[in-house]
């Protein structure tokens, strides 16, 4: 078959990022080579691990036995084979298949002796590297000049392994000069949700980095826009499984996404939207499954900005509240807690306060890859010495999204009508324009989402 004649200028790029549920076996992969090939100007993939791969790669960070890592790591190379069994010459990749699979046997033997993030950021790697090869493997059979490209090479991070923090500038020029020649040639599958610091030690930029690190590429090559091909058609109303009248939103505007984002629509990382805002890169999301259906897009601006547009859902979530008498008629309480919280690198999500009490909502989103619980002893500690510490779990965050809410009278109405039967825990509104949020027991959370969404929407 003749191969893909290469594309002078590429004045609209796309990326186009497919996660784990996308690249889970040979036939979905084949889908996503369609959709890829379905737009000459989508030249650069950036694929996440197989589904299932990256919880195995996690559990081989932790504390196990060796014949136990020795079955995680049987699983993982049966994904793989499975995959290298359909494709018509798998002698071009089963070597470097083979290659990661033996530096994962290391690194998870490593482990067993020195637990460092070091090791665990370059083992869990190993599962986005494998998927990128295969993936390129796929293009190529289909008839398509195709090459994987080790995203380490241009995703340059600081040293902060298991979240590392991306250097934009840096990124650009690597990008620009390494990947960015490529692209007329060849389409490009790279690996999302890794990079390396400046002495190339392989990092990781936390969960769910993989659209992040689409949307950084695609900010530093200038795109045009920017594909999260997933599991489902577009980001809904609400959750179809809490609200089975949630409908997907064709267009929706980059303020209304962040905010979505970032309380809680699993579709879209909320670092997604921030490389996007900031070169005004609109953003497409689908369903790689059914890709005739349609999806949303994200844009700078939208022709229909209604006042209720989504009501999104955040589990897990702690409340931590802080009292003290000091802070009666005094200054800098705020400022110390905030600085302690800094220092333990604990971002602040919501936040009241009344004369001597200030209750917090931490964000977990984003979180490292280690797992590791947000409230540690030694915080706890730094907190008790200035103040009362008591901590609320098993909550949620119920966000109701549109726009000019905080200047729309009745809105408190309609939602407190709803909500007269729960307990809520507390109430944030006025900071932004786009959001009203509350927070209630995790238990109630379903049953408050589905009556919102039935008021508001229905």
């Amino acid at each position: 078959m003749a191969l893909l004649q290469p594309i002078q200028p590429l004045s609209h790029l796309i990326v186009a990022k497919f996660g784990g549920t996308s690249v889970a076996d040979f036939d979905a992969m084949q889908r996503c080579a369609d959709i890829v090939l379905a737009n000459a100007q989508t030249r650069l993939v950036v694929v996440s691990a197989s589904s299932g791969v990256t919880n195995l790669l996690v559990e081989l960070t932790s504390n196990l036995d060796n014949e136990r890592r020795k079955t995680l790591l049987t699983e993982i190379n049966g994904v793989q084979q499975r995959i290298i069994a359909k494709l018509h010459e798998p002698e071009a990749v089963s070597e470097q298949i083979a290659a990661i699979l033996s530096r994962m046997a290391q690194l998870s033997e490593a482990l067993l002796h020195q637990r460092s993030k070091a090791i665990m950021d370059e083992l869990l790697s190993t599962g986005e590297q494998c998927s990128s090869i295969l993936f390129a493997a796929v293009i190529r059979q289909k008839g398509h000049a195709s090459q994987m490209f080790d995203v380490r090479k241009v995703m340059r991070t600081d040293s902060q392994f298991g979240k590392a923090e991306p250097q934009i500038e840096t990124i650009a020029t690597l990008a620009q000069d390494s990947l960015m020649p490529l692209l007329t040639k060849n389409i490009i599958v790279t690996q999302g949700f890794i990079g390396a610091d400046e002495q190339q030690q392989t990092t990781t930029l936390g969960r769910g980095g993989s659209d992040y690190s689409a949307a950084l590429l695609a900010e530093a090559l200038t795109a045009h826009a920017v594909e999260i091909w997933t599991d489902v058609a577009g980001i809904y109303t609400t959750d179809p499984r809490l609200a089975p009248n949630a409908h997907p939103i064709a267009e929706i505007s980059f303020n209304e996404a962040a905010e979505m984002a970032t309380f809680g629509a699993k579709v879209l990382h909320p670092a997604t939207i921030l490389p996007a805002v900031r070169q005004q890169i609109q953003v497409f999301v689908g369903s790689s499954k059914a890709p005739e259906q349609g999806g949303t897009w994200i844009r700078h601006q939208v022709e229909d900005e209604p006042v209720f547009r989504a009501v999104a859902l955040r589990r897990d979530q702690t409340l931590l509240n802080l009292h003290s008498l000091q802070m009666l008629h005094a200054q800098g309480f705020l400022a110390h807690t905030f600085t302690t919280l800094a220092k333990h690198k604990i971002s602040v999500d919501l936040i009241t306060t009344s004369e001597v009490n200030v209750a917090l909502t931490l964000d977990k989103t984003g979180s490292d890859t280690s797992g590791q619980g947000l409230l540690s002893e030694a915080l706890l500690q730094e907190l008790s010495q200035h103040c009362r510490v008591r901590v609320e779990d098993k909550l949620a965050l119920v966000a109701i999204i549109g726009n000019k809410i905080a200047l729309t009278s009745g809105i408190c109405s309609r939602v407190f009508q709803v909500l007269e039967q729960h307990n809520v825990r507390m109430i944030c509104q006025g900071a932004s324009p786009h959001n009203l949020c509350v927070l209630v027991a995790e238990s109630e959370a379903a049953k408050v989402v589905s009556s919102l969404h039935q008021n508001l929407f229905e």
